[in-house]
Parts: C-alpha cells; sequence; structure tokens
C-alpha cells in the first residue's frame, strides 16, 4: 500500500530548453489528451511504469479532486490544480521532450480548514473514523480516539515493536541473519516473496521492508522469529495475532468453511489458524472490488497507535517512508499506514524545527463500500497541515 505515486527515478533534465515540449505543456497534456500515449514516456521511465498505471493514477487524480482546472510554475516544479485540491507535481524531459521523471506529492487543499472545519469534514465520512493528534502528551484533536478499529498494515508497529525490545534487552541484534522460509510467504505489498526459499536476510533487513513497503513476508517472517505470543503481549485484543497470509487465507472466498468456524468460536481460533498453512492463497483480484470480510484484521484505536509509534519512531528505518508529510517542513518524519478495501488507517510521528512532537493518527473503516482515498488523504493532509 502506498499513498503518495512515485513514477520512475527523477533524473537531470537533458537539453530542456531545446525540447520540442516544455515541461509545463507536458504535464498538461496528460490531463487534457486522454488516454496517456507511450511515445509521450521516455524508454527509461517506461521500464519501471507502464502507461496504463499512468492513466489509472490520472484517473484516480480526477475521481478523488474533481474537474481539471490547470497547470501552475511552483518554483522549478508544478501545481496541478483540479475543483478540490491542488497536487504538487515535479517533471523532467529528456531531449526529444519525452517525459523521463514525473513525481506527484499528495494533494493539498485550496483553502486551509481549521481544526473544527476538519472535525467536521471527517464526521460527514460514512462507517466509522477515529482521529487523534497529540502534542507530545497533551490532546490537540480527538474524534473518537479510544474507538477500536481495523488499521490494515498499520499492526506492523506492534511487531517492530516486539522485535525492538527484544534487541534492546540482547536476546536479538539487528546484524542477526535469519534465512527465508517458504511458509513466511505471502501476497503483496512487498517483494520478498519473490525470493529464493533460503535467502539470508538481516532482522534489519526484514523490518526495514515491513515498514518501508509494508512487505506482507517481511512482517510474518519477523512475527515467526520474535513469537507470535510476544507481538500479543502488545496487543491481547488480537489474540491470535494473526499473520499477513493466515488473514488472506481466511478471506479467500475458496475458504469459505474455515472462516465461517473462525467467525463462529472466537475461543478456538489459535487452534484454527494453525491449520491454515496447507490452504491456498487467493488471488490478487478478490480484492480489487468492494470490503472482504474486514472483521478479519487487525484492530486498534488511534490512542493504541500513536503509543507504538512513540516507542519505534527513532528507529532510523522509520524515516524512510514519509507517507503524506512533506520531510522538508519536519526535522524528522517517521510513518506508517495500512489499508486494504473498507480500512484504511494513516499514523505519522513528526519533530518540528524547534524540537516539538506530533503523532497524527486517522483510521476510516466502511465494511459496506470502498473507501473514498484521495478524500481522507486531502483531510490528512489538511490535519497535518495545521501543525506546521
Amino acid at each position: 500500500m502506498q499513498f503518495w505515486t512515485f513514477l520512475g527515478t527523477l533524473l537531470l533534465g537533458l537539453a530542456l530548453s531545446q525540447s520540442p515540449l516544455t515541461p509545463k505543456a507536458a504535464l498538461e497534456r496528460l490531463f487534457t489528451q486522454q488516454p496517456p500515449k507511450a511515445e509521450w514516456f521516455a524508454p527509461v521511465f517506461l521500464q519501471q511504469v507502464s502507461v496504463a498505471q499512468i492513466e489509472t493514477i490520472l484517473a484516480q487524480l480526477s475521481t478523488g479532486l474533481g474537474k481539471y482546472q490547470g497547470v501552475e510554475p511552483d518554483g522549478p516544479n508544478f501545481r496541478v490544480v483540479f475543483e478540490q485540491g491542488i497536487v504538487p507535481a515535479q517533471i523532467s524531459l529528456d531531449a526529444q521532450g519525452r517525459i523521463q521523471g514525473l513525481f506527484f506529492r499528495p494533494a493539498q487543499p485550496k483553502t486551509a480548514l481549521t481544526p473544527a472545519q476538519l472535525l467536521a469534514e471527517y464526521r460527514k465520512l460514512p462507517g466509522q473514523v477515529s482521529v487523534l493528534v497529540l502534542e507530545g502528551n497533551q490532546e490537540r484533536l480527538n474524534l473518537n480516539a479510544d474507538a477500536v478499529l481495523a488499521v490494515g498494515s498499520t499492526f506492523k508497529l506492534a511487531v517492530l515493536e516486539a522485535l525492538r525490545q527484544q534487541v534492546e534487552a540482547g536476546q536479538r541484534r539487528w546484524s542477526d541473519t535469519v534465512p527465508l522460509r517458504p511458509e513466511w510467504k505471502s501476497l503483496p505489498s512487498g517483494t520478498l516473496q519473490n525470493l529464493p526459499d533460503g535467502t539470508p536476510l538481516s532482522l534489519e533487513q526484514y523490518a526495514t521492508q515491513m515498514i518501508s513497503i509494508s512487505d506482507n513476508t517481511a512482517t510474518d517472517a519477523l512475527i515467526a522469529i520474535v513469537g507470535r505470543a510476544e507481538v500479543e503481549k502488545l496487543s491481547p485484543r488480537n489474540r491470535p495475532f494473526l499473520t499477513t497470509r493466515e488473514a488472506f487465507v481466511l478471506k479467500n472466498p475458496q475458504n469459505r468453511e474455515w472462516l465461517l468456524r473462525y467467525r463462529a468460536n472466537p475461543s478456538a481460533r489459535a487452534a484454527l489458524v494453525s491449520q491454515l498453512t496447507s490452504l491456498p492463497l487467493p488471488d490478487v483480484s478478490v480484492f480489487a472490488g468492494g470490503p472482504v470480510a474486514i472483521d478479519v484484521e487487525w484492530f486498534f484505536s488511534t490512542r493504541e497507535l500513536c503509543g507504538l509509534m512513540a516507542k519505534v519512531q527513532a528507529l532510523p528505518l522509520m524515516s524512510l517512508n514519509p507517507g503524506l508529510a512533506n520531510p522538508a517542513d519536519w526535522q524528522r518524519v517517521a510513518f506508517k499506514g495500512g489499508s486494504e478495501p473498507g480500512v484504511l488507517n494513516l499514523t505519522t510521528w513528526l519533530t518540528s524545527r524547534d524540537g516539538k512532537q506530533y503523532c497524527v493518527s486517522a483510521t476510516w473503516n466502511n465494511p459496506q463500500a470502498r473507501l473514498d482515498e484521495n478524500q481522507f488523504y486531502l483531510l490528512y493532509t489538511s490535519l497535518l497541515n495545521t501543525l506546521k
């Protein structure tokens, strides 16, 4: 799961002044001439991102932010203006005027909203919403902060904290190497499932993949390594503490009898999950539609997530993926988010230039329909902006 879009690697522009097309015109064309064409992009770009992916991203922006209104210069970069928000963008062209680098930052509101206005907007969202903003130990904003909701991959903060505790206690070292086992392999997000069985990886590598790209296989490996019971100590509510593979197996329509058994007898779940190893994973297309059994999840309040984030935020790996915050605005950013259809959480730890520390956590659940993620991202970005 990603909450910003990185399209290709931004490269230095080559002879842009001689390009047949200016960067601004190339950016405008993406939103005014549909669908995008392969010849608009340099081969180096298309090696990383397909035209179909670009088309999907452009459609998502328009769907979430309303009608496209234009492109404005913003220093060396640009702002793509829509009815309901502004998307900061960077673009570079090769000597033939083809796009070789493109980067869209999270959408920003056109006008700043007050905390009270933001709360009112959060309350309008269908389903259940929880929001907490802390400055140090003081609450700056609270909307159902103690409500326990599904949080998707943000649960991985608990796995990381269990590992951090064992390292701090001298039981393990970040440099310890553990071969990748086949039974740990799960569905994406992530890439470790594609590595050969037995690939040696350090605990730091597993943890970095788990947090920076939300690698599910890395997560399941760490649950096995630190011990499920140790993670459960940090969240007794989530017993048994599911691996991502176990959750996917239970959500697989082919395994519906097992899902019904899981739901019917909570006291027997620990014994049941031990029998899921041989059952098939679903195809990823299962999650292309609406919510799928979001009672099979990991449940935390935003207050609990801020508590976990406070314990792990200082680890260097927590800053590799800043989420929706702009690192240039802060001394330091730590982030973890999670999502599946019907579930979305964003949790960010921020250290300001003057040393103030904030935690901003927001969760949205709706078991009846897919979520308007762009709307949620826009509200969250607005919330972060109130702290700058």
